[in-house]
């Protein structure tokens, strides 16, 4: 199936998530025909999201991201269902934190199972679609933590550096193919894992954030927006940081 202009189906993992929802509704809002995809069941999790978009119907997919092969079996039904895909947003991510001094091994193997391997787990999936199609948006969530490092989080910081890596190194292959790759690095955002910190934690972020507050969702979604545009197929390899100033480089 050939998708018109700005009609893509479009996938986003940890879709029923607060970093997920808000993007699969700025796609949904946009024209494309969205799959939310996370771990099952969702029951709860799919009707909030339907009910958070309303007058679109969003597909959510049961999915575990650490598993090769129930992603290989998603993505060819999710095609048979909805056409090639042709926006990935790799959203799916979990913390485990701890030192390393007391991480146990399975923290460290979790995180990168979800973090990482996932990301190569589904975007194996589509690469040879958009690469033969000549289109194709792939977008990774990274994390502000996998530029500066955080106390106690040296799996999920190795976890969203490696992403950023996979990110440009993906980005040079596909780079003729009409298939650009970037990541985004977003800062603390006022997601549910993030309000469920203590608030003197919470607080002592904030204060470190030049703008002084936590991010929105949907301001992260709406990067998400630009580089998926068709438009945007000159803007690969790149990461961008929407994180209040809370780090900044060049």
């Amino acid at each position: 199936m050939t998708p018109t202009r700005g009609s893509r189906t479009a996938v986003g993992t940890g879709g029923t998530g607060g970093l997920g929802t808000a993007i699969c509704a700025l796609l949904a809002q946009t024209g494309h025909r969205v799959v939310a995809a996370d771990l099952g069941p969702l029951d709860g999790r799919a009707d909030a999201l339907r009910a958070a978009i309303p007058g679109h119907d969003v597909d959510c997919v049961a999915l575990d991201v650490t598993d090769f092969d129930a992603c290989t079996g998603a993505f060819a039904d999710i095609a048979r269902r909805h056409g090639d895909v042709g926006i990935l947003v790799n959203a799916a991510g979990i913390t485990r934190d701890g030192t390393l001094r007391k991480m146990a091994h399975p923290q460290w193997r979790q995180v990168m199972d979800v973090n990482l391997d996932g990301v190569f787990h589904c975007t194996r999936q589509v690469v040879d679609g958009m690469a033969a199609g000549g289109f194709g948006r792939i977008v990774n969530i990274s994390s502000v933590n996998g530029q500066t490092g955080q106390f106690g989080q040296t799996n999920y910081a190795a976890a969203k550096a490696g992403m950023h890596g996979f990110t440009m190194s993906l980005a040079r292959e596909l780079a003729r193919k009409g298939v650009p790759v970037n990541s985004i690095s977003p800062g603390y955002v006022d997601t549910a894992l993030v309000m469920a910190m203590p608030a003197n934690i919470r607080d002592g972020i904030v204060a470190q954030v030049p703008v002084g507050r936590l991010g929105r969702a949907d301001e992260i979604a709406r990067v998400v927006g630009f580089l998926v545009d068709d438009d945007a197929g000159y803007i690969t390899g790149a990461n961008i940081p929407v994180n209040g100033g809370l780090f900044m480089s060049f």
